[in-house]
């Protein structure tokens, strides 16, 4: 074998490994997605589950994507964040819509033997492995990010939880779209009651209170996106937590 032979062959295979390091790296367009929320989501929250049965193929579509392309560890940080929030989301709005119509999420684990929530049906499928979507918020959004606003990001598909977010979560703008989340859900009064005199949370803040306070107390947490009239001196109490469907039909 000449040498000139052996450099091209060594070129060649560089090239094509190189190909496929920088495919790895490419994370999945999550437009589909984004498609579908703008047009059967509210800009606050509210869920048209019969749209997204008309549109079951599109879905379907877009499900099928998050299947077959797990995230890869050559994928920023924030892309994999991505993922996860909407595969949790889409998964749900899944959940809902295979079991429609009902009056909460909740519903639907009473057709369900040998599993103790509704979170616990594992009807997810991604890359081969089976998930429930209590696997994806506790087993991996929580454990591997550690980022506490992810609790404003994934929706339980119910009246008390933070709303969908009527777009996708995309791996450049994951922080703001975060940090917006976090102030738009404090500043709805129908979810948390703020004011100079008193302090009325949702019982997210009770649930993941240790989520919160890793670097500092709950009030320090609070702080940093409630409306100007929080004040840190009043005592915090917690709200009813409402799990009607996050649909017209069942909050009029």
């Amino acid at each position: 074998m000449s040498r000139q032979f052996l450099f091209s062959t060594i070129f060649v295979l560089l090239g094509i490994f190189s190909l496929a390091q920088n495919s790895q790296a490419q994370s999945i367009s999550h437009t589909i997605w984004d498609e579908l929320l703008q047009a059967h989501v509210t800009d606050e929250g509210i869920v048209d589950y019969t749209g997204f049965i008309k549109e079951k193929a599109k879905f379907k579509k877009y499900l099928n994507l998050l299947s077959n392309n797990p995230p890869q560890r050559s994928w920023k940080r924030t892309e994999q964040l991505a993922y996860w929030i909407n595969a949790y989301n889409a998964f749900t709005v899944k959940l809902i819509i295979d079991h429609y119509p009902i009056k909460s999420i909740k519903d639907i684990k009473r057709g369900v033997p040998f599993v103790n929530t509704v979170w616990d049906i594992k009807f997810i499928e991604i890359g081969g492995h089976k998930y429930d979507l209590n696997k994806i918020e506790h087993g991996i959004l929580r454990k591997r990010f550690k980022e506490p606003r992810i609790h404003f990001a994934v929706n339980c598909a119910s009246a008390s939880c933070p709303p969908l977010l009527n777009h996708a979560y995309v791996g450049d703008k994951i922080y703001t779209q975060l940090n917006q989340q976090a102030k738009r859900f404090l500043a709805d009064t129908s979810k948390n009651k703020i004011s100079t005199s008193k302090t009325q949370l949702s019982k997210i803040f009770k649930w993941f209170k240790k989520d919160f306070t890793k670097d500092g107390s709950l009030k320090d947490f609070i702080a940093q996106y409630a409306p100007a009239s929080f004040n840190k001196k009043a005592k915090i109490n917690f709200l009813k937590y409402d799990w009607r469907l996050n649909n017209k039909k069942y909050l009029d």
